[in-house]
């Protein structure tokens, strides 16, 4: 269990997050896991929240990949992310594990994942990631590499800096809200986050 930032200062909400590196070869040890530390270290720049990280590395098999993320459900994480095993080789279980464990999908954040890496590679059709909701928990699928989670996280940006195509992670702080869990505030730099007006909670002082 790794804390990002003390809570004693901090006004925001905090949360714990779940992240999931599915990995054969990273699992046992063949190659270096750089799943984890790309989801820690974009999500600790993104949001002012505490965070609390619940990190796993496990292999490409469904029943261990399904019983982790009722795992870390169970443990009261508001956010669970995975990365890995979301394309069409025959080891590539991870949504078929997510969908198994699931009381409702969420079928847009897949379909705007596979929009973002369109911009990028042609093969991002052959890209199946699915987000989830379980109890109080969201679950979403992001691809393996460190730099397409960032790219699927932020969006597209234009040379100016405006934003070409609308990044995912927007979405995640008022689906939180809707489920239960804590009130994620983003750094505006990195991803600033949609809530209708009516949703937007004062600032705490």
């Amino acid at each position: 269990m790794i804390a990002n930032t003390s809570s004693a200062n901090n006004p925001h909400d905090p949360i714990k997050i779940g992240i999931v590196s599915i990995s054969d070869r990273a699992s046992t040890g063949v190659y270096e896991d750089k799943g984890l530390p790309a989801l820690k270290d974009w999500l600790t720049a993104a949001l002012q929240n505490p965070i609390t990280f619940e990190p796993r590395l496990i292999p490409d098999e469904t029943a261990k990949i399904s019983a982790t993320l009722v795992e870390l459900v169970d443990l009261g994480c508001s956010l669970v992310l995975t990365t890995g095993g979301t394309g069409p080789a025959l080891r590539d279980v991870t949504p078929e594990a997510t969908l198994a464990v699931a009381d409702k999908e969420m079928p847009g954040f897949g379909e705007q994942m596979r929009q973002i890496s369109l911009k990028f590679v042609p093969t991002a059709i052959l890209s199946r990631q699915v987000a989830v909701i379980r109890g109080n928990s969201l679950i979403i699928n992001l691809p393996g590499q460190p730099k397409a989670i960032a790219e699927t996280l932020e969006g597209l940006k234009d040379a100016d800096g405006s934003q070409a195509v609308a990044w995912i992670f927007a979405a995640v702080p008022y689906c939180v809200d809707l489920i239960g869990g804590p009130y994620m505030e983003t750094n505006v730099a990195v991803c600033k986050a949609f809530r209708p007006k009516t949703a937007i909670r004062a600032p705490k002082t």
